[in-house]
């Protein structure tokens, strides 16, 4: 995402809002797939030579659930998005590394597709047992070492 510097009135906010093609993301990486542009709203101003921004950003994807292995829909949503930039004697402003870098932090580390509401993942595993537990049927490890002698 990029602007011309000169565009951000001095001493105010320029409000940015629109659709960024999600290519730039990077997403096949980590497994994800984009089923939507980015959506971005942002304000953005200059402060001490510095740009700053804040707003939002939103992205529909497909992701594979780490259970079933089966892609679902999900919903990445951002908010609040900030970020600080020097400026560096640029004219041209490019948010593109930032916005990448913060999306893919924003990515469960390990999605479920039953992470939603009112969703069952199909994938079952078994739960840990509430009772006692079974001891296994004779000698022991620690029975065994105790057996050995040390010969001197």
């Amino acid at each position: 995402m990029k602007f011309p510097l000169h565009t951000i009135p001095s001493g105010e906010t320029l409000h940015l809002e629109g659709d960024e093609d999600a290519a730039f993301l990077g997403l096949e990486e980590v497994g994800a797939r984009a089923l939507s542009p980015v959506h971005y709203s942002l304000d953005v101003g200059l402060s001490d030579g510095e740009l700053f921004a804040t707003g939002s950003l939103r992205l529909r994807l497909f992701l594979k659930c780490v259970g079933c292995l089966e892609l679902f829909e999900y919903d990445l949503v951002i908010d609040p998005f900030s970020l600080l930039k020097e400026l560096g004697g640029l004219e041209i402003i490019d948010l593109t590394s930032e916005i990448r870098e913060d999306i893919q932090l924003a990515l469960p580390t390990y999605p479920r597709c039953d992470a939603g509401e009112g969703k069952t993942c199909p994938a079952r595993f078994p739960e840990a047992s509430t009772g006692e537990v079974e001891r296994p049927s004779g000698p022991t490890a620690w029975e065994a070492l105790d057996k050995l002698k040390n010969k001197d």
